[in-house]
């Protein structure tokens, strides 16, 4: 059995002695000797060039306790409050949580940044972008991105805290309780189709109608309704169905422009409520049943038959009444009866290529006679 030990640190390189798990020495690079009849001496040998010292917690604590190491490594104590960032270089290295850690200096240069996450949950860094680019970063940052058009409501620990733009937000996990609600601005189409409704004259139909709108107040869309679209399309059934069961068909089919007129007026007043805003609301379609469908077709063809029916009688009183007048002018002005004469005439001759030759003018009305 070896009782001397032979130990080999390589250049750049630390070797770090204890025994029975105690430090005892700092070992610079070269080859050392040691005598160690019952292998009690164990020796950690450091690359300088990976200056993380990669040991159990117990040796930590021995080593920043030694003098000699104190002075070739920075040392780092978080408690559960705190996070720091590691730059190795000049380069981003990673993420330290609550513990104890070692870094050798010398070769590397190392930046330690140490956060206190009490003071805020939000992480923030001038050098953000590249600190979220790191896949490590993802093991303690929970990231936000916020597109654009849309706005975000954050609320840390139950409390509301501020409405965030677009753009990328990351919070520490572990350090608080986060929740970040995201709204779409721009305008929005709520279809509300097939709504079978009971007129006052107790005609069901059914109606389809069309609701437009947009998030105004997106602090109050988050804190008055789980889903403000779906408390808004019911809010609009509602609303159409007190619009339409107070009236008759015949007023609905009349006017339907003014149910959705009141219908708008009225949901204006009660998207407020929920941080919303209607742009404009309009009735699609009125659907009838079968056989109401034909009822009405019958209505409306009969009204149409008496209509034509009266512009027909009003046509022929208008000409009977042109007649008497004509007849009235003809007894006043006898000559008036012989120019109607002559016209006869004239277009008798037109169709039937004849030439007549008038003497007397008395007889001439005879004589059209005998030539037809």
């Amino acid at each position: 059995m070896f009782i001397i030990k032979r130990i080999h640190v390589p250049y750049e390189s630390v070797g770090l002695v204890f025994r029975e798990g105690r430090f005892v020495e700092l070992l610079e690079a070269g080859r050392f000797w040691r005598f160690d009849p019952l292998w009690r001496t164990q020796v950690e040998v450091s690359d300088l060039n990976e200056p993380w010292l990669m040991l159990q917690n117990n040796q930590l604590k021995q080593l920043r306790e030694a003098e000699a190491v104190a002075e070739r490594a920075e040392f780092v104590d978080l408690n559960d409050n705190q996070r720091a960032l590691v730059w190795l270089d000049g380069r981003f290295h990673g993420i330290l949580t609550p513990g104890l850690y070692a870094y050798w200096k010398g070769l590397v240069k190392v930046r330690i940044e140490v956060v206190n996450v009490r003071e805020g949950v939000r992480f923030e860094h001038a050098e953000a972008e590249v600190i979220l680019k790191n896949s490590v970063s993802n093991l303690y940052l929970d990231v936000h991105d916020i597109e654009d058009g849309k706005l975000g409501v954050l609320y840390l620990n139950g409390q509301f805290a501020e409405i965030l733009r677009p753009g990328r937000y990351a919070f520490w996990k572990n350090a608080g309780k986060v929740k970040l609600y995201q709204y779409d601005l721009r305008e929005k189409v709520l279809d509300v189709s097939g709504q079978e409704i009971m007129t006052a004259d107790k005609v069901t139909l059914r109606l389809n109608a069309v609701l437009t709108y947009r998030i105004a107040d997106v602090r109050k869309v988050a804190e008055t309704a789980e889903d403000a679209a779906q408390a808004l399309y019911r809010e609009v059934q509602l609303v159409i169905r007190a619009e339409v069961g107070g009236r008759t068909l015949d007023a609905l089919l009349g006017d339907k422009t003014a149910v959705a007129r009141e219908a708008f007026a009225a949901m204006k007043e009660k998207a407020t409520t929920y941080g919303l805003e209607v742009l404009g609301l309009g009735i699609r379609d009125i659907i009838l049943p079968g056989d109401m469908k034909e009822l009405l077709n019958q209505v409306i063809e009969a009204e149409k038959a008496a209509q034509a029916n009266n512009i027909k009688r009003r046509e022929e009183t208008a000409a009977m009444r042109s007649q008497l007048n004509t007849a009235k002018l003809i007894e006043q002005n006898p000559a008036l009866m012989r120019l109607r004469e002559l016209e006869a005439v004239e277009k008798i001759t037109e169709k039937a290529n004849l030439q007549i030759f008038v003497g007397d003018g008395q007889e001439l009305s005879k004589r059209i006679v005998k030539l037809i």
